[in-house]
């Protein structure tokens, strides 16, 4: 394998991996534009139902890369120009992880800080190894927070307690974490492989478009009135109802048998 990420497909599952040896899965620009390769070659892979994002070895991400080479840096003092586009450029790959059509699973081993945080509130789920350590870090690098962190974290936690984690950053054990709601489990360092595949083995086993249809009901809660809602619900609910898979399951129920699902 080379470049600063790597992605496989098993099974109907992606494994996204950021491999930056030596600077703790540190995100350069590079790393970024390797990351927004994969992405847009997943947002139009069907056969592909789960993706999941991790670092590789005991680190998901410290966040910027700050030791990388000027020319490997998203923000390189050049001008304010430059650097407001290249950051524009890696917060659409944000924003476009945070919508890909499958659903997303961040595996956070190790150190998540800045904008390693930020990618890992982008996911759909997240899975914590009880050595996981939180930190939205930016204020005591004077900066004021970016790839949409503090947008997502407000999301999940609400306005408190998201003030709290950016305004005051500290350390939060993984524990602490999963109290505020920040990840969806906690389990050993050694079983975090296995309980991430667990999760995206039984979702990739969904019937996919019904998977598809509810993120984009989850998406679009966030993005427009009630009533703007119900429309493009009523459309998405319709077209399932009107699948092949939604007669599998319902044949499979009266049977009681497994449903085998075909994502038509």
């Amino acid at each position: 394998m080379t470049g600063r990420v790597h992605v496989t497909v098993d099974n109907a599952v992606a494994h996204v991996v950021i491999d930056n040896p030596g600077r703790r899965n540190a995100v350069s620009h590079t790393v970024f534009d390797e990351l927004g390769s994969a992405i847009t070659d997943l947002s139009c892979a069907p056969d592909v139902r789960v993706v999941i994002l991790a670092g590789q070895d005991t680190d998901f991400s410290v966040g910027a890369d700050l030791a990388a080479p000027a020319g490997s840096r998203t923000l390189r003092g050049d001008s304010i120009a430059a650097d407001t586009a290249r950051l524009r450029q890696v917060s659409s790959t944000l924003h476009r992880f945070h919508h890909l059509p499958q659903v997303t699973i961040a595996a956070i081993d190790g150190a998540c800080a800045g904008a390693g945080l930020s990618l890992a509130a982008a996911a759909d789920f997240r899975i914590a190894s009880d050595r996981a350590v939180f930190n939205t870090a930016f204020v005591n690098a004077a900066l004021s927070g970016d790839l949409g962190g503090v947008w997502l974290i407000t999301k999940l936690l609400g306005g408190a307690k998201a003030r709290e984690l950016f305004l005051t950053p500290n350390k939060l054990t993984a524990q602490a974490a999963l109290d505020l709601g920040l990840v969806t489990t906690v389990t050993g360092t050694e079983s975090l492989h296995a309980e991430t595949l667990g999760l995206a083995h039984r979702l990739a086993s969904s019937a996919p478009l019904a998977l598809r249809a509810m993120k984009q009901n989850l998406l679009q809660t966030s993005t427009t009135s009630l009533s703007d809602y119900l429309l493009a619900e009523v459309d998405r609910m319709v077209q399932c109802f009107h699948s092949g898979d939604a007669r599998e399951a319902a044949d499979a129920f009266l049977n009681k048998r497994a449903p085998s699902f075909t994502g038509r």
